[in-house]
């Protein structure tokens, strides 16, 4: 018995995250750690990559699995470094946040 498709197009998301970064499909290749004939085929035969492609493809594009399959009205795409920083965020008291906030705007006031 085949299995339903789904309305979501993996491939299609795939695409759209690699040429929003100016990407080949060698550099998303070399940045995921899967070979480039792999990704090749996968658009050649229509074929499906893996949930552990796509999580390596995730990897790659430094985006969650939740970024990958939610639409972009949904949420704010975060990289795993923006995330790890929210994360460690909220354990931080008002004068530590200020404290931040500062900082980070001097780094900004230095680059300008």
């Amino acid at each position: 018995m085949e299995r339903p498709k789904s309305d979501f197009d993996i491939l299609g998301r795939i695409e759209k995250e690699r040429l929003s970064r100016d990407w080949s499909e060698y550099t998303l290749a070399k940045n995921s750690g899967i070979t480039p004939s792999t990704i090749s085929t996968w658009y050649r035969k229509d074929l499906q990559p893996s949930i552990s492609s796509i999580e390596k493809i995730c990897k790659g594009l430094d985006i969650s699995l939740s970024q990958f399959f939610s639409s972009q009205e949904q949420c704010v795409n975060l990289t795993n470094s923006q995330s790890e920083i929210l994360e460690i965020w909220k354990y931080l008291n008002t004068s530590q946040k200020n404290t931040i906030i500062e900082m980070i705007k001097s780094f900004i006031e230095v680059e300008n």
